[in-house]
């Protein structure tokens, strides 16, 4: 897999789904909302904003990564799965409601 395909995108943004306001994160690029978890379908490799599907993606399932976590997508639009590293700031009873949802 090639590595580069990872587009560095850290910005702020408000939140289609819960209507946050989330900040950067500013230590990687920040791809969904802290709060809801959920995020926007408009990549196709991380930050190419390549993606034509713009759906919501909503947190499904949570898998064991490394030390941490990855949260598992499915697209409401398009039914595809993702899967994205939480982030530092995620609301973790959020995290733990998901993975008891998953099981």
């Amino acid at each position: 897999m090639d590595e580069k395909r990872f587009k560095m995108i850290d910005e702020s943004f408000t939140c289609s789904v819960c209507g946050s306001l989330v900040e950067k994160l500013g230590y990687t690029a920040r791809d969904h909302c802290p709060y809801c978890l959920c995020s926007i379908h408009v990549d196709i490799n991380p930050g190419d904003r390549a993606c034509d599907c713009h759906g919501i993606l909503r947190p499904v399932g949570i898998d064991k990564y490394k030390d941490t976590y990855k949260i598992v997508y499915k697209c409401d639009k398009c039914g595809q799965i993702k899967r994205n590293i939480m982030a530092r700031d995620d609301d973790f009873d959020k995290i733990i409601e998901i993975s008891k949802q998953d099981k």
